[in-house]
């Protein structure tokens, strides 16, 4: 019993209705952005999700739009992104994106799509958007951007609080975790450092630790899916020595999963690794990502193991053309310099 109830409820009371004004406004102002009639603070108090950041995320992932429509717009939305990043996340040109965005807000509109917080049976419906926003917002504190790494590590921590039995939640975490755990390793004097000539030093070795403790916990509950694969792929990274040949097999896995090409070019500098650079470049060679700079970086560097000096110098330009971090350039740049003839 407090010492004062009367006091004690006058300030939980006052503490309550401006957690309310502020969700209100928060609100208010998320759905200004998505141009569609706003909600009360009615429609989202009562929910399971604890997070109101992640709450949102979840709000604006509805399933009546493309999943591509979902994660989009709830990254130029909520995720900080501009539509030019966004582009570059899904490998399309701005003015493609530009307008996916702009038909997505369109069909909320005309929709009349409702703007607020989805029941906990419609939690797993949602997931997979959920997963890809989270993701992306990682990718791009990746290139550089640490208070998204941090944002999205935030999320993935509260999504696994919400959703412990879901596999893929828990892969994304220990994905997110044990990439991050590099990240000071990672850049020096200005370039990027490969992994394989990183100062280990500087690796938070406790993050890796609870990233192995999560995907083990998402091993547990059975599924394999493009998440939980990603995660064994990044520890494996971390292991010394790196077993080549498992990860060639490990993103063998992920590309059937995901039918991606980008996943294929990361196969490719497996295979290289594990020694076999010529059928690397032939896979290389197949993939249709002329406007993605680490196809032509990767050629370069495989054209570069062959001894063929002009085709990798290249390789290279084409990647200096394309690049977007200042770090990765200057990385290029130095191996551009180190060609011989």
């Amino acid at each position: 019993m407090p010492a004062n109830p009367r006091a004690w409820l006058v300030t939980t009371a006052r503490n309550r209705a401006i957690d309310r004004i502020r969700r209100e406004r928060t609100l208010a102002t998320k759905t200004r952005l998505l141009e569609v009639p706003e909600a009360t603070e009615d429609d989202v108090d009562e929910t399971t999700i604890p997070d109101e950041r992640l709450e949102l995320i979840f709000t604006c992932c509805h399933p009546a739009l493309s999943l591509d429509a979902q994660v989009a717009l709830t990254l130029r939305t909520l995720g900080g992104l501009s539509a030019e990043e966004i582009a570059r996340a899904f490998l399309v040109p701005d003015e493609t994106m530009a307008k996916r965005l702009v038909r997505a807000k369109r069909k909320i509109r005309v929709s009349g799509i409702p703007f607020r917080v989805p029941p906990a049976l419609e939690l797993p419906g949602r997931l997979g958007a959920v997963l890809a926003v989270v993701y992306l917002i990682f990718n791009e504190g990746y290139g550089g951007r640490g208070d998204l790494s941090e944002e999205a590590i935030r999320l993935g921590r509260a999504l696994a609080e919400l959703m412990p039995d879901e596999p893929e939640v828990h892969g994304l975490l220990a994905l997110m975790l044990v990439n991050d755990a590099r990240r000071d390793a990672r850049v020096a004097d200005g370039a990027i450092v490969l992994l394989k000539d990183q100062d280990r030093s500087l690796w938070d070795l406790d993050q890796i630790a609870a990233g192995r403790k999560t995907l083990d916990r998402a091993l547990v509950l059975g599924d394999r899916g493009s998440y939980v694969v990603q995660a064994a792929i990044a520890a494996l990274h971390v292991h010394e020595p790196q077993d080549w040949h498992q990860l060639a097999l490990l993103y063998d896995e992920l590309a059937r999963l995901t039918g991606s090409s980008v996943v294929e070019l990361n196969r490719a500098a497996a295979i290289a690794e594990a020694g076999d650079v010529e059928a690397a470049l032939a896979l290389v060679n197949e993939l249709d990502l002329d406007d993605y700079h680490y196809l032509h970086a990767t050629r370069a560097e495989l054209l570069r193991r062959l001894d063929r000096v002009d085709d990798a110098r290249a390789a290279y330009d084409r990647a200096l053309a394309l690049v977007h971090s200042d770090a990765e350039r200057r990385f290029l740049e130095q191996r551009r310099a180190e060609l011989q003839g």
